[in-house]
């Protein structure tokens, strides 16, 4: 294998030993929880690699990006996961390759995603993204709906053609009473996600993790975590 081959297979191993050991040390299967590895400011030749290792999720945060790399990558198995702060001017470009929108927190990037989603003739996945660090606005320092906001938003996906409503979707905030209280975060999270799949059964889907905190979230219950540093290395500065 090539040194990057090398890392990347390195990387992957002691990703997959912290997972398991989250889920053995919280009483979980090691199935319950899929890894999404965060490819951003990554090549497509590292998504061809971590593709031949066997992953299957994939994440993306800048549509710029990500709509060549999906393109390049087209062939692969892979299921793309858009997990940053969409304007609706680049929706059409994103429905054209995600499979799961993971940033959903406004009526009118809902109403965007369904209309683009027809066109295409695609069902998207809808995550809605909750901001535990929400102020007077409703909105959080990175995105997100308050959770007072989920229901309102969760039915207009549910109903909205061509989505799909998986879940819910946070980030840990660095700011507000959950700052550097990752795991309460998630609890709080799992909570909401308690309350919303009363009204929504089929919305089980919970993404909640990074390389840093990944285990506070596979504790709190969490389906899946996005790792990028962890698996493909500390990012080159964007210039």
């Amino acid at each position: 294998m090539t040194d990057r081959k090398d890392e990347i297979a390195r990387n992957l191993a002691q990703v997959e030993e912290r997972i398991a050991a989250a889920c053995a040390a919280a009483g979980r299967s090691r199935d319950e929880v899929t890894l999404i590895v965060v490819t951003k400011t990554y090549p497509a030749a590292d998504v061809r690699v971590l593709a031949e290792f066997g992953v299957r999720h994939v994440a993306e945060n800048r549509d710029q990006e990500a709509a060549p790399k999906a393109a390049e990558c087209a062939d692969l198995p892979l299921r793309w996961h858009f997990v940053g702060q969409l304007q609706t001017n680049k929706v059409r470009s994103v429905v054209g390759y995600a499979d799961v929108v993971q940033s959903v927190d406004r009526p009118r990037l809902v109403t965007a995603l369904s209309k683009e989603a027809v066109r295409a003739g695609r069902e998207v996945g809808c995550l809605i993204q909750v901001a535990l660090d929400a102020g007077e606005s409703g909105r959080g320092e990175r995105g997100g709906v308050a959770p007072e906001g989920i229901e309102e938003l969760a039915d207009l996906v549910a109903r909205s053609e061509g989505l799909r409503l998986d879940g819910l979707m946070t980030v840990a905030p660095l700011t507000g009473q959950y700052a550097g209280r990752q795991r309460a975060a998630f609890d709080r999270l799992m909570d909401l996600s308690t309350d919303l799949r009363r009204g929504h059964p089929a919305a089980t889907m919970v993404s909640a993790g990074m390389s840093a905190d990944l285990e506070h979230a596979v504790a709190a219950g969490a389906t899946h975590v996005r790792v990028g540093t962890a698996v493909l290395g500390v990012r080159p500065r964007l210039g």
